[in-house]
């Protein structure tokens, strides 16, 4: 007669929470002392954000007579809606022109001949290293200035040509490494693999490549957009009618409503930029979704350097 032994699979143990690999999980004293320097933090802000809005009350610019000309349609229709228009009618233009650019330079990046390899990350790095203010003061001024020192004729860049110039080189180079990035994040099998079928290079680009790495640069695409049209606020110095010079000069200017004019238009830009961010993100979350490739998502540091995701 025979015996079955039955065995108890064995207790489990309980998984311990896994460190990151950039820090160590905090402990409960690291967490109670988290919580107490974030308490003091918010704090002090409120403190500050308080004796800001008290001293701007004292000097009766929080008065209520300054923001009824928000409350009138006709400073949303002759002075904000326009500004609005022009800020995005520049930011649209200048996106368009900086995806060309990018894509023209990035692909002149990853090309297997010098001649045009070398120009095209001169040129990158060129505009990439100027400050925007500096480039679109000389694309606005510089022709002119030039021309005339050499006793030759040159038409006038209006502000909104010179805005969108100098928006297309500095956002179109930043778009270059990002593109060039995200080609570059495809697996090298990939093309390996098309190569052996038959496709020569620009088949390989056309129908493998690109369509893979545009998943991955989709969320930093869409970042620098964000940038973009941050950017296009400059355009004030020059004279450019968007958003902050309808806003921020003429609006004060005949309400004499500087402050309160200030919170509306700089409302105005974070709900803009929200809902482009918003864009950014979902796009993040349904590449990251997508089974269609293998490269990885790419995003964009402080300073337009291009990261990959891990």
């Amino acid at each position: 007669m025979s015996t079955v032994t039955e065995t108890k699979p064995a207790p489990r143990r309980a998984e311990k929470p896994q460190a990151s690999v950039l820090f160590d999980a905090p402990g409960p004293k690291a967490r109670l002392r988290h919580n107490i320097l974030t308490l003091v933090a918010a704090v002090a802000i409120l403190g500050i954000v308080y004796v800001v809005l008290a001293r701007l009350d004292k000097e009766g610019q929080l008065d209520g007579k300054l923001w009824k000309p928000f409350l009138k349609g006709s400073t949303w229709t002759d002075f904000i809606l326009p500004g609005i228009g022009g800020t995005l009618k520049a930011a649209f233009a200048g996106a368009v022109l900086a995806l060309l650019f990018g894509v023209l330079f990035g692909l002149g990046r990853l090309s297997e001949h010098r001649w045009i390899r070398v120009p095209a990350a001169a040129v990158v790095e060129f505009f990439r290293a100027i400050p925007l203010l500096i480039l679109i003061f000389f694309v606005f001024s510089g022709p002119a200035t030039i021309a005339t020192a050499l006793n030759r004729e040159f038409p006038e860049v209006s502000a909104f040509a010179a805005l969108v110039i100098a928006l297309m080189l500095y956002n179109g180079s930043v778009l270059a490494e990002i593109f060039r990035a995200g080609i570059n994040s495809v697996p090298r099998g990939q093309s390996e693999a098309a190569y052996v079928i038959g496709l020569r290079k620009s088949g390989v680009m056309r129908l493998i490549l690109i369509p893979q790495a545009t998943t991955a640069m989709m969320p930093a695409i869409v970042s620098q957009l964000v940038v973009l049209l941050k950017d296009s606020a400059l355009g004030w110095i020059i004279g450019y009618e968007d958003l902050l010079n309808t806003g921020y000069r003429l609006i004060p200017a005949q309400y004499s409503n500087l402050i309160p004019a200030a919170i509306v238009i700089a409302l105005i830009y974070i709900a803009m930029n929200l809902a482009i961010s918003y864009l950014a993100t979902w796009l993040e979350k349904r590449s990251r979704r997508s089974r269609k490739t293998s490269a990885k998502t790419l995003g964009t540091g402080l300073s337009g350097e291009v990261i990959p995701a891990p």
